[in-house]
């Protein structure tokens, strides 16, 4: 099966290229390298030739953004006529931080859900109607600290989060097309944190990290000076907010999990939330990366952020009962990792 990849150069997209092409897929990614970087693909194939899992490395890469239709449209009908048709996509391009969101919401809307529509139109037109979409728990609503079903109420707080939402419901009614039968699975990220235990890829944030993560990685390296916690009286346990990490590597094996579970269907529609369903404080985040680093991370404590909620976690049930898949990683693991990639990469793919 070739498997297109948008945004397929990122972080959680190189991960998940790594692990399908493990798993014996063709893939081919598209990427404008606006908020990637071109060595993150050409490690993974490094990886995979260190590690001679891969007999035949199949991945072709294509420069371009998914809001210019003529390009998507050229690359669908290049490998129908190689008799190599495209037969299913895992959508990860667009733009995704919650503050740039906000001081730039049309860019948003144009690249997130125009870029989205592109795709769809093209697909529509090759008959490739498998899409495996990279959505967010930002969708949700604020709640009490609940686990977060896939029925929790959708009210996203941000401009990012509500083009997430909008795609979603694009993708629902594409599915309810007449005569056409779409497999859709929209799959609701938590915190994704860590690298490939190799070292070799990684979270390369472009300018300050907005993410906690890279954030504490950069200070342990000594690229920022210290930490700053958002609020210490928060109503937990340490005053600090809970989020639920996953570490990305099991996200990107819960992309090909969702892809064969697809493909079990003629047809089918599903969203998932794809997380550990278990709580970290920022604290014991920050604990636990000191400790299985030996490593001490300066932090300061600043007020609550507006738009920050107490508590974010997953109820991954759906998810760990439709998939051949869980998360096999701990947040140990995912520190180790996580500082392997950054002490060895100061500069990220620089």
């Amino acid at each position: 099966m070739r498997v297109l990849v948008p945004g397929g150069a990122g972080f959680i997209g190189s991960h998940t290229c790594l692990a399908l092409l493990e798993k014996g897929y063709e893939i081919t990614v598209i990427d404008s390298y606006i908020n990637s970087h071109k060595k993150s693909l050409q490690r993974v194939v490094d990886i995979l030739k260190r590690n001679n899992k891969v007999q035949n490395i199949d991945i072709d890469i294509e420069i371009a953004d998914i809001r210019d239709e003529m390009v998507l449209d050229k690359l669908f009908l290049r490998y129908k006529d190689l008799g190599k048709p495209i037969q299913a996509v895992i959508h990860f391009a667009g733009r995704k931080s919650v503050k740039e969101s906000v001081l730039n919401p049309l860019l948003y809307w144009d690249v997130n859900v125009n870029g989205s529509i592109n795709l769809l139109r093209v697909m529509d037109k090759y008959n490739c109607r498998t899409i495996v979409f990279s959505s967010s728990a930002t969708i949700y609503a604020p709640t009490d600290g609940i686990p977060l079903k896939e029925d929790t109420l959708i009210k996203p707080i941000s401009p990012y989060g509500r083009t997430k939402v909008a795609i979603e419901q694009i993708l629902n009614d594409t599915y309810n097309i007449p005569l056409e039968k779409w497999k859709i699975a929209n799959l609701r990220y938590f915190n994704p944190i860590g690298a490939h235990y190799s070292g070799m890829i990684g979270e390369a944030p472009i300018g300050i990290p907005s993410n906690i993560f890279p954030y504490i990685t950069q200070v342990a390296a000594g690229l920022l000076d210290e930490l700053t916690i958002f609020g210490k009286d928060w109503p937990t346990f340490d005053g600090t907010c809970i989020r639920d990490y996953i570490h990305v590597m099991d996200l990107a094996e819960g992309h090909i999990a969702t892809l064969e579970y697809l493909n079990n269907f003629e047809e089918k529609i599903i969203n998932l939330n794809l997380g550990t369903g278990l709580g970290t404080s920022v604290l014991e985040l920050i604990d636990t990366f000191e400790q299985v680093n030996n490593i001490k991370i300066s932090r300061n404590f600043s007020s609550r952020r507006i738009g920050d909620s107490c508590k974010v976690i997953a109820d991954n049930y759906l998810a760990l009962s439709c998939l051949n898949w869980s998360p096999k990683r701990d947040l140990k693991d995912m520190c180790l990792d996580g500082w392997k990639w950054q002490s060895l990469n100061l500069k990220g793919y620089e």
